[in-house]
């Protein structure tokens, strides 16, 4: 399960509500959008990069469907659809497609995002709940279904 400290706060924090976050760098010229959440922009190296809210909006890039997986809480979900988006500010992302069966999927697919509660639905503020996910504590993640 991730782990949350004071930089990735913000982003649990925005997915317990129901919003993505990307990071955006601000330097001159750049400008460029990256996930997963860095303190740096890897495009130009600059810190002056800032939280910004996306559309939610992403295309299929890539998937596979994983019908075997013993590290808890994935062993419960199998066959589950493992995939990369690519997000509407433009970088890829990790995530799962939910609600969609797999003989569906097209590359290039239109997706919207979607939150998942795992655990026993109470959340906590730093995007974490109790309940029963590992240690004690589920998390608010983000999963992605055909739009």
């Amino acid at each position: 399960m991730p782990e949350v400290d004071a930089f990735t706060r913000p982003y649990w924090d925005a997915a317990a509500e129901g919003r993505l976050l990307l990071r955006r760098c601000r330097a001159a010229g750049c400008g460029v959008t990256h996930h997963y959440p860095r303190e740096f922009c890897p495009s130009c190296w600059s810190e002056d990069v800032v939280w910004e809210q996306a559309t939610g909006r992403a295309t299929l890039y890539t998937w596979s469907v994983v019908h075997r997986n013993d590290l808890p809480p994935f062993g419960d979900r199998v066959p589950y659809v493992a995939a990369v988006v690519e997000l509407a500010e433009g970088p890829r992302m990790m995530t799962e497609i939910i609600d969609c069966p797999a003989d569906a999927l097209r590359i290039g697919m239109p997706l919207v995002v979607r939150f998942r509660q795992d655990g026993d639905g109470r959340q906590g503020g730093d995007g974490r709940q109790g309940g029963a996910g590992a240690g004690g504590a589920g998390y608010v993640v983000p999963v992605f279904a055909p739009a």
